[in-house]
């Protein structure tokens, strides 16, 4: 029987749904791992680096003009304004080609010859935000080729003319690369034979076909070790209208996951890792979210069910350097009768977050870390007293502390939590940024190169593919076999997400008949490269931005009179908002990009690795309201006083809660009231310093110390934490 079984399960393969259209072979073979090199590729060196470079949202704009206004209606394209040579810092304006070209000079000269790939997570073409000037299909498409064949000058030999890649890259969609923007039809369609035109140099050969119907390629980026995925969020973004989510079979959100189901199974079996990457990340906060919520209980279920396979996931689309926490114990999709449209009342995120309203998500955030478990007592080796040894044996007694902490986490590697990246953008709605990841390859110094490897001979591949199905669906078997508690992937968190017998219970399926739950790592696997540091963990990165206020070197004038200007919500004219250039030729300064900081050396942070276990420490350490110590702001604070009370002749003695202040002067009296209670307010409340960085760090270091406070203020406040008010600002 359990041949049969066995034998009908490689048969259904090959019809499953995970496949809607088309046969296995068209669908699976894109697994096929050992055709790694197409013959464009170039002749690198085989030495690995380490190192990667992340970059997104470039948004060039051809229309850009210099020394124009940043004010809504003209949009860098009109008037007379602060618009510098290299952008305009801290607007809503898009990238002069100025500053596209600038930044690939800089690669090349920089980072080329430094690091092993590159991945490139989409919107490549501008906003449609100027109603003069809308955007038409061909413009969209001539600026992505034209980004397209930066990549492949930059990361190609200098006397190639055919400019074969010497490391891979890896793109993806954005938002902002398709028209209408935010919508994209089920494919195949017209902008997905585009894009496999424009990226013929990045996506596998043997990958087009499958890439014109979904959108969706992974590179093996380091041949039979580490593969990097390119995921088509717009298929599980919420503002895709043409889509439904990723629970009905007819959805391409369903045959994105189905796909990427089987590839990462692929992926262990064949003992490789996965990096996910794409352009709209799974942001979820109590009220607002960017992702359906069928995708995105499908995405947490499948990183928890591959943690042993994917390394971590980077995305962009929201400008502002943060990162994430999946939470697995938000896993639904396997409730009896769950029903996603009425449960799930969460609105849609802005597509860019201003900083109104990214205050409103980076609080909600701040929230709910504030309720995490100390990951430190958690993760610290407890000691044993001498006398528990009786209880011990007996199996009985209280469980420590420690233990709770460790349940509450899920297990000494914090497998309950999954961490996702969002980089800054090149877009200078901040300052241009660019980030280099760095990775464990020990014991890979003499692993074969992406441009080293050779194809493999169709006829061993397609052995290889019968190998791996009858071998996938025999340990299907086999783990049936096994006791439920294998199933428990919230190992230590006494939940489990394929909820496993209780008290003699049946184990429960799942209500939904065309959910494929995929199987857990063995108990008998060691936690993967997101958990545990081992090869191809990544260890951290450096980021580097182009300081544009400084680079410019525009002398800008206030203009006479800015009475009855009337700023609107939605569009932001940056810090120059309103000025002119004081010289009718620009003077910029030569372009560089500089570190901004590094997690390596970065005292506040205090990153070992990108590890689970580490990012739960900072967000532990960020979400505290009253900080940790060494994680508190005393100087500034102290500053402060001592400036209030300077201005009013007094000192620290002066100071009495219940002293009732009267000059005879009302006006002098009132500021004198506000000053005292300002300091009182100092007095009860300290500065996290870890938040304050994480916050001036997601604005790349734009924020002025005005805006800077008003996230302090808010925190401080017990009744405004976490508050999530409307967004204003642009998506």
């Amino acid at each position: 029987m359990r041949l049969d079984s066995a034998l009908i399960a490689v048969c259904l393969l090959k019809f499953s749904y995970a496949t809607p259209i088309g046969s296995a072979r068209s669908a699976l073979q894109t697994s096929l791992e050992d055709l790694t090199a197409p013959s464009q590729h170039g002749q690198a060196s085989t030495r690995l680096h380490g190192r990667f470079l992340h970059i997104t949202d470039l948004h060039p704009d051809p229309y850009y003009k210099i020394h124009s206004s940043t004010a809504e209606d003209d949009a860098c394209h009109r008037g007379t304004g602060p618009a510098g040579v290299y952008g305009a810092e801290t607007t809503d304006c898009d990238t002069p080609f100025g500053l596209i070209n600038a930044t690939f000079k800089w690669i090349n000269e920089n980072l080329k010859d430094q690091i092993d790939f590159v991945v490139w997570t989409g919107d490549s073409a501008r906003h449609d935000s100027d109603e003069r000037i809308p955007r038409h299909q061909d413009e969209v498409l001539n600026t992505n080729r034209w980004v397209a064949e930066k990549f492949a000058e930059t990361f190609s030999k200098a006397d190639d003319p055919k400019n074969s890649l010497t490391i891979p890259i890896i793109s993806t969609f954005g938002n902002n690369d398709i028209l209408p923007h935010n919508i994209l039809l089920s494919g195949p369609n017209k902008w997905l034979r585009s894009y496999t035109d424009i990226w013929s140099k990045f996506i596998p050969e043997e990958q087009r076909h499958g890439f014109e119907r979904g959108g969706w390629y992974y590179v093996e980026v380091i041949p039979k070790k580490l593969a990097v995925f390119s995921l088509n969020t717009l298929y599980f973004f919420n503002n895709n209208a043409a889509v439904d989510g990723c629970s009905l079979r007819s959805e391409p959100g369903f045959e994105h996951f189905e796909w990427l189901r089987i590839q990462l199974e692929f992926m262990r079996q064949r003992g490789m890792k996965a990096i996910l990457t794409g352009h709209v990340p799974p942001a979820r906060t109590d009220s607002k979210q960017l992702w359906d919520e069928t995708c995105w209980q499908k995405y947490t279920l499948w990183l928890q069910q591959y943690r042993d396979v994917v390394v971590g996931g980077l995305y962009g689309h929201m400008n502002i350097d943060h990162f994430m926490l999946q939470d697995t114990n938000k896993i639904s999709i396997l409730e009896e009768g769950l029903s996603f449209e009425n449960r799930f009342l969460r609105e849609s995120l802005d597509d860019d977050l201003s900083i109104e309203s990214a205050n409103d998500y980076l609080e909600e955030l701040r929230e709910n870390w504030s309720s995490l478990p100390n990951p430190a007592a958690a993760f610290q080796p407890e000691e044993v007293p001498v006398e528990s040894n009786k209880r011990k044996k007996k199996g009985r007694g209280k469980k420590s502390k420690r233990d709770k902490l460790l349940k509450k986490i899920g297990g000494p590697w914090g497998e309950r939590f999954q961490v996702t990246n969002v980089a800054p953008s090149v877009v200078p709605n901040y300052f241009p940024t660019l980030r280099v990841i760095e990775y464990n390859i020990t014991g890979l110094e003499n692993a074969v190169a992406w441009s080293d490897a050779s194809p493999t001979p169709s006829s061993e591949v397609m052995k290889q593919l019968d190998n791996d199905i009858y071998t996938t669906y025999l340990y299907q078997i086999h783990q049936e076999e096994e006791e439920d508690d294998d199933f428990d992937t919230l190992e230590g968190n006494g939940e489990s997400i394929t909820k496993k017998k209780r008290k003699g219970k049946k184990k429960k399926k799942p209500s939904n008949p065309d959910l494929t739950v995929p199987l857990p790592p063995s108990k008998r696997s060691p936690p993967g490269p997101a958990y545990s540091p081992q090869t191809l963990t990544l260890l951290g990165y450096t980021q580097y931005f182009a300081n544009l206020t400084y680079i410019n070197n525009a002398q800008l004038i206030d203009p006479e009179d800015l009475e009855g200007q009337v700023a609107t919500d939605r569009w932001h004219e940056g810090k120059h908002k309103g000025k002119h250039p004081k010289e009718k030729e620009p003077k910029p300064k030569p372009f560089q990009y500089q570190v901004e900081y590094d997690t390596f050396t970065d005292p506040v942070f205090k990153l070992k690795d990108m590890t689970v276990r580490s990012y739960l420490k900072l967000a532990h350490r960020i979400g505290k309201y009253v900080p940790e110590n060494g994680d508190s702001i005393d100087d500034l604070v102290e500053e402060e006083f001592e400036q209030i009370l300077a201005e009013n002749n007094m000192d620290d003695n002066d100071i009495d809660d219940n002293e009732e202040i009267n000059t005879g002067d009302p006006s002098t009296d009132k500021r004198k009231k506000e000053k005292h209670r300002e300091k009182k307010h100092h007095k009860q409340h300290e500065k996290n310093k870890v938040w304050l960085s994480f916050v001036e760090r997601a604005f790349v270091g734009t924020l002025e110390e005005e805006e800077l406070r008003t996230f302090n203020e808010i925190s401080l406040d017990p009744a405004k934490a976490g508050s999530f008010g409307d967004h204003d600002g642009e998506l």
